[in-house]
């Protein structure tokens, strides 16, 4: 069977050749007579791995020296509870937007260790625009504010990065890391789940200023503790090893391509051809407010469920598969990421075409 044009929201697709790479070295990686899957984490083989990992990520998102880069279990969603147990002291307060599912969650996790506020939320709108906060918002005497970059649920992204003045800004940036330039120093900690744009599931991405750690509450578990990772190069247990090695491959895939400045030409000129034709009729309705729309998860409805329960079911035999919308907002959702082609784009556009014409 022939490879379908992939728009899941995670685990998505990869880059066809980092997956023909994998599969060639699958059996025997380079002159070591084994998989990267039997390696030991602190063997000679894997060791130059992970470094060039790191080296390779360093140079894409231009990492200052004074942030460390840790390659972690756990998924973002552990993130929810290390941001609190490492940067909120007890007696604390820490500010968070919410602007969708994502953000939500980390917000009732860190209620569990603190004073964790609610400072703005676009909820009682169904999450179609990003609030806007300026430094005034924030609470006197909070220690961060926590922001979703992205949100893959409902197709929202930021215009802007919240100047938050002395205050940590932490964010999650899962759905769209790599997808385009960004000023890490604007961030105290930057954090991604792999599975959506850079790796397979089972690593988790944490870029921190180092200066924030060393902080940790007491109470917090060993392996929550960001510090103790970065002492010990990310190994402090056996790491996720394959999706490490995985995630090196896709950075290489991205230098190769001429860096993030490249990747955002290619993912505007997606986004922007899918965008142009929502706008352009009126059979599909696109809810997010223009000036937020995600480039990476577009999301689009006919306003009738039996309609859109078709769109999905005949576009998967039309070889594109999973563009049903998340079960808590239905409808459709393309996931555009990095690996998704402009011709897989074209395709969904013309399948809508034809949709629209004959329903």
């Amino acid at each position: 069977m022939e490879r379908v044009y992939n728009f899941s929201a995670g685990p998505s697709m990869l880059p066809l050749p980092v997956l023909e790479k994998v599969a060639a070295e699958m059996v025997n990686y380079g002159e070591s007579g084994m998989s990267v899957t039997e390696m030991s984490h602190r063997s000679p083989d894997f060791e130059p791995i992970i470094a060039k990992a790191e080296a390779d990520l360093r140079k894409l998102m231009n990492i200052p020296d004074n942030y460390a880069v840790l390659f972690l279990q756990g998924g973002a969603s552990t993130q929810f509870a290390s941001v609190p147990l490492n940067l909120l002291p007890e007696g604390g307060k820490a500010d968070y937007i919410v602007s969708g599912q994502f953000s939500g969650k980390a917000q009732k996790e860190a209620e569990k260790y603190g004073d964790a506020a609610i400072i703005a939320t676009s909820k009682p709108d169904n999450f179609v625009y990003i609030p806007r906060v300026e430094r005034k918002d924030l609470r006197e005497g909070t220690s961060y504010l926590h922001i979703c970059f992205n949100n893959t649920i409902y197709g929202t992204k930021y215009n802007y990065i919240p100047d938050t003045g002395d205050t940590t800004l932490v964010a999650d940036m899962s759905s769209c890391i790599l997808s385009e330039p960004v000023d890490v120093t604007k961030f105290g900690v930057i954090y991604a789940g792999a599975q959506k744009n850079m790796a397979p599931a089972g690593m988790t991405l944490v870029i921190v200023r180092k200066d924030l750690l060393g902080h940790v509450r007491p109470e917090a578990p060993t392996m929550l503790d960001w510090n103790i990772m970065a002492e010990n190069g990310s190994m402090y247990n056996t790491p996720p090893c394959f999706a490490i090695y995985m995630a090196g491959l896709v950075y290489e895939w991205l230098l190769d391509m001429g860096g993030l400045e490249e990747m955002k030409k290619l993912n505007v000129k997606k986004s922007k051809l899918l965008y142009d034709y929502l706008d352009s009729q009126n059979y599909f309705i696109a809810p997010v407010q223009k000036d937020c729309r995600s480039m990476m998860n577009v999301t689009f409805v006919t306003g009738n469920a039996d309609l859109d329960k078709k769109f999905a079911a005949e576009a998967t035999l039309a070889g594109m598969k999973n563009l049903k919308g998340h079960r808590s907002v239905g409808g459709m959702r393309a996931s555009i990421y990095n690996a998704m082609t402009i011709e897989g784009v074209k395709k969904l556009v013309e399948f809508m075409e034809k949709f629209a014409k004959e329903n």
